[in-house]
């Protein structure tokens, strides 16, 4: 198995996939990583804050069918598996972006998936702000509209980075597993070009590749989330 994988040939077609095939699959693989995520985020956060603040010991307190009924589509959302939600959104896939295969049609599934999965993080962030803050706002008159954006969002930014790398590193899985039904990227590359030709060695590029990345934005999310706790600048 070892001689086959570190073979001539093997080599050689590794080479030329790096050459010819990879530069463009990375580029795919951050395009739509990022894409994905601002895109969840514009419809995650504003959900996650809705679960904190809608909720009966919230600042702004909302009818309990409705925070249910939030919490089951929320939920339901997460608990189906990624690659059976790409089947299922092929029909929204074609309509927005007129196609189901290539790099545009995984943007929606991963923002599908993502959003709930992000509105669950600001959720737990936002949980995490010491309660006494919010009501001393609350004392001195403050809005709930006030008090989100001045004091909540304000105080929860080192968790909400640390929870923002957490989801990009999970939409970067994602969208590697698409390559099985015609994603583009280091998933098509593994899956194309190294699974199902039984090219392990390209195989094993992208994925190391593809650990790279993940690397990446970690350290740079930790790095932005440790330089905004202004605890640590006491």
């Amino acid at each position: 198995m070892g001689e086959k994988i570190f073979s001539q040939e093997a080599i050689e077609f590794a080479l030329n996939v790096a050459k010819t095939e990879i530069p463009l699959a990375i580029w795919e693989t951050f395009y739509v990583t990022v894409l994905s995520t601002a895109l969840a985020v514009v419809l995650g956060l504003p959900l996650g804050v809705l679960l904190v603040v809608g909720d009966k010991n919230g600042i702004l307190p909302l009818p309990k069918w409705f925070m249910s009924l939030l919490n089951v589509v929320i939920n339901l959302l997460r608990s189906i598996p990624f690659l059976i939600l790409m089947i299922m959104v092929f029909p929204l896939s074609r309509l927005i972006v007129g196609t189901t295969v290539g790099t545009n049609a995984l943007i929606v599934p991963l923002v599908i998936a993502a959003f709930p999965f992000i509105a669950r993080l600001v959720e737990g962030s936002l949980r995490e702000v010491n309660p006494n803050i919010i009501e001393a706002a609350q004392s001195m008159g403050a809005t709930p509209f006030q008090i989100i954006c001045k004091v909540m969002i304000p105080e929860s930014v080192p968790s909400l980075i640390s929870n923002l790398t957490i989801a990009i590193t999970t939409i970067l899985g994602y969208g590697a597993m698409s390559g099985i039904i015609g994603g583009g990227g280091l998933g098509k590359i593994a899956i194309n070009y190294g699974y199902y030709r039984y090219k392990y060695l390209t195989m094993v590029v992208a994925v190391i590749l593809l650990v790279i990345m993940v690397q990446i934005f970690q350290s740079i999310g930790t790095r932005i989330a440790t330089k905004s706790d202004r605890r640590l600048k006491k």
